[in-house]
């Protein structure tokens, strides 16, 4: 019996001997050779600074975004996991210091053709207050306003006939083309459709992902006057772009646009008369709906449309990949609602 209580006190000592000299050795060791047995779901507390250099704006269409975040872990989700800093003590550090981070975000850049114009200048504003880089192309150049966002945008004068396309449309992910005009039935074959056609062509050539065309309503004219090159040359440009992208072109057929367009320095306020007239005929639409089977009566019944409305309309085929397709006054007038909520 003396010998069994012998046995145990000197098992119960060597035990207690071997428990001290483990907790003495796991005191002094470092915490960062002692790893989890599971791998740690949380990212580590002290990332290394990175910063990545990029090209000058305008000539990139990347954006830095460049905030500091300071990290703090939260607590931990499952099994416990201990990230330990290599300061001295034993407890978990779960703060860090501040880092800088800068990102690549990958912006929109629109290339506006006849962007200096009455629609295309719309275009081009709507576009900057929506953070998408603006390059406007057209024979004029640089227009005669003194906006904020004009400084905003690039401004390239040219003939769309002897453009640089490859340069023009370089990271280009989508082309607006407002380009047309009157004059001679074959000055407005060549304004209205071949001059569409042939950025049609460059675009899509040039593997941009995307082609707005801002057309006209044909009024519900009789089909031998819809042969005059003004119409007859966007329906060539119409079927240019839904042909060559079936399904991220965009063609928009307003009626009249108003709104404040400048012609020689001076400002012709057309929302005056655009705008009452809008009202009135959409409060009357219901009454005058069978009116507009007779021919040319849409010259008289058609709502007009402010630029507004047609820029932000463009706005939301240039973002949105479910816009496209032709779309009346009425879509026209629903996209622009979609942009301003």
């Amino acid at each position: 019996q003396h010998s069994l209580w012998r046995f145990l006190l000197l098992f119960l000592h060597k035990w207690l001997a071997m428990a001290t000299a483990a907790a003495a050795s796991l005191s002094h060791s470092s915490p960062l050779h002692s790893p989890p047995a599971f791998p740690c779901p949380l990212p580590p507390l002290h990332p290394p600074r990175t910063r990545l250099s990029l090209p000058p704006f305008p000539y990139s269409n990347a954006v830095a975004l460049h905030y500091r975040r300071h990290l703090r872990l939260r607590r931990p989700q499952g099994p416990a996991c201990f990230a330990y800093s290599s300061s001295s003590g034993n407890s978990p550090d779960y703060s860090s210091d501040p880092i800088d981070v800068i990102a690549h975000v990958q912006s929109k850049k629109v290339v506006v053709l006849g962007g200096s114009g009455f629609v295309g200048s719309a275009v081009c504003k709507a576009a900057i207050e929506k953070g998408i880089e603006v390059m406007s192309f057209s024979r004029s150049g640089r227009p005669s306003l003194n906006d904020a966002w004009v400084d905003q945008v690039i401004w390239i004068a040219g003939d769309v006939f002897y453009a640089d396309w490859d340069g023009l449309l370089n990271g280009a992910s989508a082309v607006v083309s407002t380009l047309g005009g009157f004059g001679t039935n074959e000055q407005m074959e060549r304004l209205n459709g071949e001059a569409n056609v042939l950025a049609v062509n460059a675009a899509s050539n040039a593997g941009v992902p995307r082609f707005v065309y801002i057309s006209v309503h044909d009024y519900n004219f009789p089909d031998y006057f819809k042969n005059v090159g003004y119409f007859s040359g966007k329906r060539r440009a119409e079927a240019e772009v839904l042909e060559k992208f079936p399904n991220t072109g965009t063609v928009l057929r307003p009626g009249f646009i108003y709104g404040k367009r400048r012609v020689n320095g001076l400002d012709i306020p057309l929302d005056i008369i655009g705008q009452p007239i809008e009202k009135f005929l959409s409060a009357t639409e219901t009454l005058t709906k069978p009116l507009s089977s007779l021919p040319a009566s849409d010259l008289f019944l058609l709502p007009p449309v402010s630029v507004e409305d047609v820029a932000l309309a463009v706005i939301k085929a240039v973002t949105d990949d479910d816009v496209f397709g032709i779309q009346t006054i009425e879509q026209i007038k629903e996209l622009a609602a979609a942009v301003r909520l």
